[in-house]
């Protein structure tokens, strides 16, 4: 699994679960993301090869991405996306018997909207990362703001 959080906000932007995942897999869910969000200042990982590979070492750096690895053996340097991780594990993936590849990932991506929008975090004093938002009932009145910061993501490769 392709595990992918933004380290400012604390919101899971993106979770890739294949049986096996490449730099191709990366590439096209961070391409993704950076064509919806913007591209972060920095993308913070772990030194899998799906993250070394020349593919996407050469992208990042046309974008305008740094890299920020992590040491093997480091978790601490990775910190919001390891506790993500444990916390994937213990309330879905544990609980959960999953027949099919498909049927993982529709559970998956559903505990995600759950994580994002209703689960409270303590970091965030125990509001969700990603409230659900509603469109104002007159939206030229509203005022709509581009996000200027380059937030950080944390990306990692859970193997489980």
């Amino acid at each position: 699994m392709l595990t992918v959080i933004d380290e400012f906000t604390r919101e899971c932007l993106a979770i890739r679960g294949e049986r096996r995942l490449n730099s191709q897999n990366v590439l096209e869910v961070l391409g993704e993301l950076m064509v919806n969000r913007g591209v972060p200042e920095h993308i913070r990982s772990d030194n899998g090869g799906e993250f070394r590979a020349k593919a996407v070492q050469e992208w990042l750096s046309k974008i305008g991405a740094k890299t920020l690895y992590i040491e093997p053996g480091s978790p601490w340097e990775n910190g919001y996306n390891e506790s993500f991780n444990g916390r994937l594990q213990d309330e879905c993936l544990k609980p959960e018997l999953f027949n099919h590849l498909i049927e993982a990932k529709i559970i998956i991506e559903n505990w995600r909207r759950h994580y994002n929008t209703v689960r409270p975090h303590s970091s965030l004093g125990y509001r969700p990362p990603a409230p659900e938002a509603f469109p104002p009932a007159d939206p030229a009145s509203a005022v709509w703001r581009l996000r200027t910061d380059r937030p950080s993501i944390g990306a990692n490769l859970m193997v489980t």
